[in-house]
């Protein structure tokens, strides 16, 4: 039992932010970009905010399959990167919206299976 407990720990557990500034200006450009964007989310990366994902891994090591899979979906121009910060940090994320006025996400409390 506690062998799952430390799994679970705010500073085990990771966010894999991957940001990315793709070209969008022909039509090969924007099929690359739309091919990288529906990679992500196939990967199991929401979007928060436009050009940034991320994604929730219980530890580095799971994280690490994760990047991977992103440099092998690399499009073959613009720029990627991929960011790793704990869940502990992600959840003292500070959100501040302008005029229009919408919930934040919030970090899973437990685990989420697929």
């Amino acid at each position: 039992m506690a062998h799952n407990q430390r799994n679970l720990s705010g500073y085990r557990a990771v966010w894999l932010m991957s940001m990315f500034d793709l070209p969008v200006d022909s039509p090969k450009a924007r099929h690359d970009y739309t091919r990288f964007r529906i990679g992500l989310l196939k990967q199991g990366f929401s979007m928060l905010q436009f050009s940034v994902y991320a994604r929730y891994c219980d530890s580095d090591e799971r994280a690490e399959v994760f990047r991977q899979r992103i440099k092998q979906m690399l499009p073959p121009a613009g720029e990627v990167r991929i960011v790793t910060i704990t869940d502990r940090q992600f959840a003292r994320m500070q959100v501040f919206l302008g005029k229009k006025r919408t919930a934040a996400e919030k970090a899973p409390e437990q685990l989420m299976l697929f």
